[in-house]
C-alpha cells in the first residue's frame, strides 16, 4: 500500500505541476500505519463524533494524506487527478470542508498541534473516547508555538493526544540540525511531561505497535520521533533536499514509476 500511494504521489506532483515531493514521500509510512493499524476510524462515516482525529500539521504533505485517504476509501481514487485544480477538492494545502477526512486547514507551519489538542481537550469535555494524532515536520519544531502546546499538552495530561514527528533531517534551506538544534528531540518531549520514544519511520510494523502502545500511558501526550528519509522510495530523490520545490520532469516520472512498480 505504501509502494502505492507513493507510485500516486509522483504522478500528482507531476500533473499537477505542485513541489515538496520530498516531504510528502518521506511521511508515507507513517500515514500508512496510522490509517490502517492504529486509528479507529470508519470511511463511510468521515464526520462520526467517536471517530479518531489525524491532522496533518505539515500541510505542505496534503498530497501524501489525499492519497491515503483516497486508498482508503474516504473518497474515490478518481479525484486524486484533482489536484491542485481549481474548481477542485484537494488544494495544495489541506483545507477544511473539502475532502472527506481532512480535519484541520494546515500549512502555516507550527499550529497543527494546538489544533489537535482543542480537540483532545473537547473529547474530555464530552465524554468521548477518541484520540487525535498530529504528524508535524522536524523543522516546524523549530516554532515556539510548538512547544508551548507540547508544555499544556503535558500539564493537562493529555493522554488521548500523540504527536508524531517527521524526522527528515531536512528544513526548506538546509538541514534541521544546522539551521536550530533540535537534538535530543525525544528528551525535549519527554522533559515536557511526555511519553516519548524513537522509532524507524519507515518500519510500518514498528509504527503501528508504537502508535498501538499509546494506551499503555494514561496520564501522558506521547511522542514518537520518527526517523525518516526525505524522498523515501525514488533513489534519485532520497536524502536530495532539491526536492523539496522541484517538480518531476517526464523523464524522471517514469523513472521513479519505475522503481515503484508492483513487485
Amino acid at each position: 500500500m505504501a509502494r502505492r500511494i507513493r507510485r500516486e504521489i509522483v504522478q500528482m506532483s507531476h500533473r499537477a505541476r505542485a513541489p515538496h515531493l520530498g516531504s510528502c514521500l518521506s511521511c508515507v509510512d507513517i500515514l500508512v500505519a496510522a490509517y490502517w493499524s492504529a486509528l479507529n476510524i470508519d470511511p463511510q462515516q468521515p464526520a462520526a463524533d467517536w471517530r479518531d482525529r489525524l491532522i496533518l500539521s505539515k500541510g505542505h504533505g496534503a498530497a501524501a494524506l489525499y492519497a491515503t485517504l483516497a486508498h482508503r476509501g474516504f473518497f474515490p481514487l478518481a479525484d486524486l487527478a484533482t489536484f491542485n485544480q481549481a474548481g477542485g477538492h484537494l488544494p495544495e494545502q489541506p483545507s477544511p470542508r473539502g475532502a472527506p477526512g481532512i480535519e484541520a486547514a494546515t500549512g502555516s507551519l507550527g499550529h497543527g498541534l494546538s489544533i489537535g489538542l482543542g480537540m483532545a481537550l473537547a473529547a474530555g469535555i464530552q465524554r468521548l473516547p477518541y484520540r487525535v494524532m498530529v504528524v508535524l515536520s522536524d523543522g516546524e519544531c523549530n516554532e515556539g508555538s510548538v512547544w508551548e502546546a507540547a508544555m499544556f499538552a503535558g500539564a493537562h495530561k493529555l493522554s488521548n493526544v500523540i504527536a508524531v514527528v517527521d524526522f527528515n533531517r531536512w528544513q526548506a534551506t538546509g538541514r534541521s540540525e544546522e539551521i536550530m538544534a533540535l537534538s535530543p528531540l525525544a528528551a525535549k518531549f519527554t522533559a515536557f511531561g511526555w511519553s516519548a520514544q524513537e522509532v524507524d519511520g519507515h518500519d510500518i510494523g514498528a509504527l503501528a505497535a508504537a502508535l498501538q502502545a499509546t494506551n499503555c500511558h494514561p496520564d501522558q501526550p506521547t511522542a514518537l520521533i520518527a526517523r525518516t528519509t526525505k524522498g523515501k522510495g525514488v533513489s534519485f530523490m532520497e536524502d536530495d533536499n532539491n526536492w523539496h520545490y522541484r517538480i518531476p520532469n517526464d523523464e524522471e516520472l517514469h523513472a521513479a514509476l519505475a522503481e515503484l512498480a508492483e513487485r
